[in-house]
């Protein structure tokens, strides 16, 4: 996610590249404005007079733009769920550390006992591994800073790490049950927790596993690509040499719209605009390591404006 180091002016968001979609559309851009300069010289030369009416191109633009409107709406609404997701992760995280700490007892330790730190690092292993999960980059050793080598060796054959974490956590809370040292209230409350944490990955897991159909973006980018290049033709004989400069202007509004709905549709990766996963796994991390009193991680930090 793009972090600014001050609030942009108006006049600093006009002129901004970083962040803008210039950099995915700019070789369209330029194929773009290449045609343009041919079908303006060829048909300024009488080479070849092809026109398409100007009212014929509005009602395609027309239509372009509800489905271009229609598309990014449909993409943030994705970004938007996913930045509620984890919101929901963080404040879930908080309260059920929370209540591990103070619904079972400390054993007499000075401190969080060690059940209850082992819960707790298995909820902040939990939270790494849904981040990593979620952008595939889950790897046999990539949790080695969270779990065990016993607990990473468990993890080997699982399809699906988080479940099978926020499972160890479910035996863990369950055996403490078992052996009287909570009682069925308080079990209640901390299975409504999990199950809090099971919704919030199944909500990520939906987003992230359920595309926008490749049956519409086919045809998003069918009718821009034909919009843009027949836009030319409609233009030259009012604008004549003028054509490619309004034809440029147009063009990066629709390519552009077009590429932050394509940009904006994956929430979870690692593009400029997306959410900063890492950021927010760090900062739970800290929240339950200041819970344990332990010594918390260095927070994230933004490296060239961007924070992963």
């Amino acid at each position: 996610m793009l972090v600014p180091d001050k609030k942009l002016s108006w006049l600093n968001l006009v002129f901004a590249l970083k962040g803008s979609a210039l950099a995915r559309i700019r070789y369209r851009l330029l194929a773009v404005l290449l045609l343009s300069f041919v079908l303006t010289g060829i048909q300024y030369y009488h080479i070849w007079d092809p026109v398409i009416p100007l009212s014929s191109l509005s009602l395609v633009g027309l239509v372009l733009g509800i489905f271009l409107g229609f598309r990014n709406n449909t993409s943030y609404d994705r970004f938007w769920e996913g930045r509620k997701l984890w919101g929901s992760l963080v404040n879930t995280s908080r309260s059920i550390t929370r209540e591990i700490l103070f619904f079972l007892p400390d054993e007499g330790a000075t401190g969080a006992s060690p059940r209850q730190r082992e819960m707790v690092h298995l909820i902040i292993a939990y939270v790494h591994s849904l981040r990593l999960h979620l952008r595939g980059q889950l790897t046999p050793d990539a949790l080695a800073d969270w779990l065990t080598q016993e607990q990473q060796d468990k993890l080997q054959n699982q399809s699906n790490a988080p479940n099978a974490l926020l499972l160890d956590l479910a035996r863990r809370i369950n055996l403490a049950y078992n052996e009287g040292l909570m009682g069925e209230n308080r079990l209640i409350a901390l299975e409504e927790r999990m199950v809090d944490l099971s919704n919030i990955q199944g909500g990520c897991e939906r987003i992230r596993n359920t595309p926008i159909p490749i049956s519409y973006s086919i045809l998003i980018h069918r009718i821009v690509a034909l919009y843009v290049f027949a836009l030319p033709l409609s233009l030259v004989p009012t604008l004549q040499f003028a054509t490619p400069l309004a034809v440029l202007v147009v063009a990066y509004t629709i390519l552009g719209l077009d590429a932050l709905g394509e940009e904006l549709e994956d929430p979870f990766g690692e593009e400029p605009n997306d959410l900063p996963l890492l950021s927010l796994s760090t900062m739970i991390e800290c929240n339950l390591r200041d819970a344990l009193g332990e010594e918390r991680p260095q927070a994230s930090q933004p490296v060239n404006g961007i924070l992963n």
